[in-house]
């Protein structure tokens, strides 16, 4: 199975040499949904918003479940590929710098971002998750060999984690799991439990934003 072109906003910075700031969005969502997030972030980034290249029911998504919480692992990893591929290609066309590059998603998007850091950790300079699932049950045990990405991840990466204490779709014993795994990877968790459903609220944002500009404020 090849890998597809995929749908994708960009929006370049003012100033050459700008962090970029790559943001997946939920399940029905599409490549506009997370554009004012990213204005509540800051503007001192490139923006590169990508749409899921997997229909359910009409509905984007980044890849196939075969029910509720239940996640296509097989398609989970190929779809993880395609992004990364997909990257790589288009940074040098963008001419922004791909080892400077913090991913933002929600449920779906957030799950393949878990992905990509799972399965290349060393890709991303941080990442902000937000009412995330673990999206592989069976994980490298060690990072992966004859890829440049495939090491361990570089200064504890900063990951912003925001499950939500209500939300129906998550089992909250499958939430500490899955934090304690990205945190036994290496990254740096910053964790948020949002008193709400699976639905964001403003205060996830202005989490997310508080998170981003401690860790990446005019750091690029």
């Amino acid at each position: 199975m090849d890998y597809q072109p995929l749908t994708y906003i960009y929006r370049p910075a003012e100033q050459p040499g700008a962090r970029t700031l790559l943001l997946l969005h939920g399940t029905g969502g599409d490549e506009r949904d997370l554009l004012p997030i990213a204005g509540q972030l800051g503007s001192d980034f490139n923006v590169l918003s990508v749409r899921g290249n997997v229909l359910e029911n009409g509905m984007p998504r980044f890849f196939r479940r075969l029910g509720m919480g239940v996640f296509d692992e097989d398609d989970v990893r190929f779809r993880t590929h395609e992004l990364v591929e997909f990257l790589r290609k288009i940074a040098p066309q963008k001419e922004f710098d791909l080892q400077n590059l913090v991913a933002l998603g929600y449920s779906n998007g957030a799950n393949l971002i878990g992905s990509v850091l799972l399965l290349y950790p060393e890709l991303l300079a941080g990442a902000a998750l937000l009412r995330p699932m673990q999206p592989l049950s069976e994980v490298p045990a060690a990072p992966m060999a004859n890829n440049d990405d495939q090491k361990a991840p570089r200064n504890p990466v900063p990951v912003f984690f925001a499950p939500g204490q209500r939300d129906p779709t998550v089992d909250p014993a499958a939430t500490e799991r899955y934090a304690s795994l990205l945190t036994n990877r290496g990254f740096a968790l910053t964790r948020y439990d949002a008193p709400a459903g699976h639905n964001l609220t403003p205060q996830d944002v202005a989490q997310a934003a508080a998170w981003y500009q401690q860790h990446f404020w005019h750091s690029a």
